[in-house]
């Protein structure tokens, strides 16, 4: 099928009857303005009123008359019919399919009626479709991640830790000056693999798999602190729903994201990570004390975005200069997310 062509099912821009938008503004135009000029003409016709050649100055109000008469028709009808123009061109310049509010509103004009239906289903169309290629990037994501995880556990951390049994050995046989270096390249060695290790359960949360969301986040905080020597007070609702695993998923990873950018950005001495339910609501908060004063999305925040859409949750970010900042996950506990059917 041709792509110039609409898909299966879009709204079309022709409206009932068979003539489109424009079609309907050009025929009540044309109306419009063909009364004025019959109307006009009929009281030549059959009245005193009368135009001589060269036009007299008794004549010209009636003819003003008629020149304002004519003006203000056209320009109520086509104020009336235009005036959604406006506000669609203000939405087509600040329209970011991450946010799932912005859709415009129809006052019931019927000239524009169909135009505002089929922008606001391309809307729909899009997001709908940003969404399963952003569900479809962020799988292949985390396929790729877990490779690398295994591959580093498998691999690598098996190489290392032959490497550190090859050089106890070496040590327990070196003479003393030796020895002591050998234990000095022993230590780093056994350093790298404990980085190693680290980096495969950033990249595989199997804490997550294994134990569950909430020891997840316990054992990321932990890390975090550790790391960063910032300290984290978490505060999680030991009854919280039952949710699937794509939502614990995209849960542990903004929450991973959010801490992530707390120790790149924020300058802070404290963080609180929060998730609770409020209002049937899952909500998820990481909060810190920095600088703040966060305008525009980096790459982080609109990834974090995007996972949120995948699960029909909505992320703000509050970041007021030197105020701090506050990412919120809000998800909706009557969706499918919560109470899912998977069992762990």
């Amino acid at each position: 099928m041709s792509d110039r062509y609409p898909p299966p099912g879009a709204p079309s821009l022709r409206a009932p009857g068979g003539k489109n938008p424009v079609q309907r503004l050009y025929r009540r135009l044309f109306l419009m303005n063909g009364l004025v000029f019959t109307v006009g003409t009929l009281v030549l016709a059959f009245s005193p009123a009368t135009v001589s050649s060269p036009v007299l100055l008794t004549e010209l109000p009636v003819l003003i008359v008629g020149l304002a008469v004519l003006l203000a028709v056209n320009a109520l009808v086509l104020r009336t019919s235009l005036a959604p123009l406006s506000a669609l061109t203000t939405l087509m310049q600040r329209v970011d399919l991450l946010g799932m509010d912005d859709r415009l509103v129809d006052n019931g004009n019927g000239d524009l009626h169909q135009v505002i239906e089929t922008f606001n289903a391309m809307l729909d169309r899009l997001e709908s479709e940003r969404s399963t290629a952003s569900a479809h990037a962020l799988a292949a994501q985390e396929n790729e991640r877990r490779r690398i995880a295994r591959e580093l556990h498998d691999e690598i951390g098996q190489s290392l830790t032959v490497v550190l049994l090859g050089l106890k050995r070496a040590v327990d046989r070196a003479p003393g000056d030796l020895a002591e270096e050998l234990r000095a390249v022993q230590e780093t060695v056994r350093a790298s693999l404990d980085e190693v290790r680290q980096v495969a359960r950033r990249l595989r949360p199997g804490v997550l798999e294994d134990l569950g969301l909430q020891s997840a986040l316990s054992a990321l905080s932990s890390d975090f602190s550790q790391v960063i020597g910032v300290p984290v007070t978490r505060k999680v609702d030991p009854a919280l729903p039952k949710l699937s695993a794509e939502t614990e998923l995209v849960v542990y990873r903004i929450a991973q994201e959010g801490l992530t950018n707390v120790a790149r950005h924020a300058r802070a001495d404290a963080v609180e990570l929060s998730l609770t339910e409020e209002d049937d609501h899952l909500t998820l908060r990481i909060t810190d004390n920095g600088r703040g004063g966060a305008r525009n999305d980096g790459a982080g925040i609109r990834g974090m975005r995007e996972r949120a859409l995948l699960i029909g949750a909505k992320l703000t970010v509050d970041s007021p200069p030197g105020g701090g900042t506050e990412v919120r996950l809000a998800i909706p506990c009557t969706a499918k997310p919560c109470g899912g059917e998977e069992e762990r």
